[in-house]
């Protein structure tokens, strides 16, 4: 319940404030009306006096008349010129109100592709982690399974080594053996060797596939940012030239409004001098 009474007296504010700016006019309306009926009175006293020879108290109503028509144009003159400074306010606000919308908007646009795009980059990482994993557990499958395509001499010696050992003549099988078996070992690790060197070969040239993968979708991504940051620039450019266009063309209006505003006290406040130009 608390929080709702700063919203009630918040409510009434503008309320209040259309109802005083509803009774500025009608006041205003109000004090003119009375201003010219006041000099209508005095003009009638002016031509009375003359007509009548009395023409000190005439001269008094005509300066009177005259201070009291200028002092009228110079605070009609500068209500107007209030009111439009006032309505000039309201458009710059109204802008400024926009463009932090604006701006707000498109930081949060921003914030929203980052953050998919920061996604997208993550789950490709994962999947590359998990796919290197069972790359190289495939790898190893092969490894161990991956039996070596042994020397000519190497076979030649072992069929020498059984054929020593069918003639029972096992001292000389087991000097030939233990030859065989040392040539066996050399030839299985230079196998090794050259598995190792390819199996990292192609472990090189997968994370490479990877690589390249992962900097398309970053150049894809960047592609994207500099798609929004161009809408952003050519949509702020419109924002801006409507607000140019509304000032414009306030200006212009308020331009006639002063200048119909001048004539119009000319002819109501100095019907002579009017008359004359």
């Amino acid at each position: 319940m608390a929080t709702e009474e700063p919203m009630a007296v918040g409510a009434e504010a503008p309320m209040q404030g259309e109802a005083m700016q509803g009774e500025a006019p009608a006041a205003q309306a109000s004090e003119e009306s009375a201003v010219h009926d006041f000099l209508v009175i005095l003009e009638e006293h002016r031509k009375n006096c003359e007509a009548q020879g009395k023409y000190v108290e005439a001269e008094i109503a005509k300066n009177r008349l005259e201070e009291l028509r200028q002092h009228e144009f110079s605070r009609r003159k500068e209500a107007l010129r209030s009111r439009q400074i006032a309505e000039r306010l309201g458009v710059e606000e109204a802008h400024m109100l926009e463009f932090q919308q604006f701006n707000a908007a498109w930081d949060k646009k921003f914030e929203d592709y980052e953050h998919k795009a920061a996604e997208l980059e993550e789950k490709m990482r994962e999947r590359h982690q998990g796919e290197v994993m069972e790359f190289q557990a495939k790898v190893a499958e092969q490894m161990q399974n991956a039996r070596p395509k042994f020397s000519k001499e190497l076979l030649n010696i072992r069929r020498i080594q059984e054929t020593l050992a069918k003639q029972k003549e096992y001292a000389e099988a087991h000097k030939t053996k233990m030859k065989a078996d040392l040539m066996e070992a050399e030839e299985m690790e230079r196998f090794r060797e050259t598995q190792s060197t390819k199996n990292l070969s192609r472990e090189r040239q997968y994370l490479g596939k990877q690589q390249q993968e992962i900097s398309a979708l970053r150049k894809r991504i960047q592609t994207g940012r500099d798609e929004l940051k161009k809408q952003r620039q050519m949509e702020l450019e419109r924002l801006l030239q409507r607000y140019q266009n509304v000032k414009n063309e306030l200006e212009s209006q308020q331009n006639i409004e002063r200048l119909r505003a001048e004539k119009y006290l000319m002819k109501t406040l100095f019907p002579q001098t009017s008359s004359v130009r």
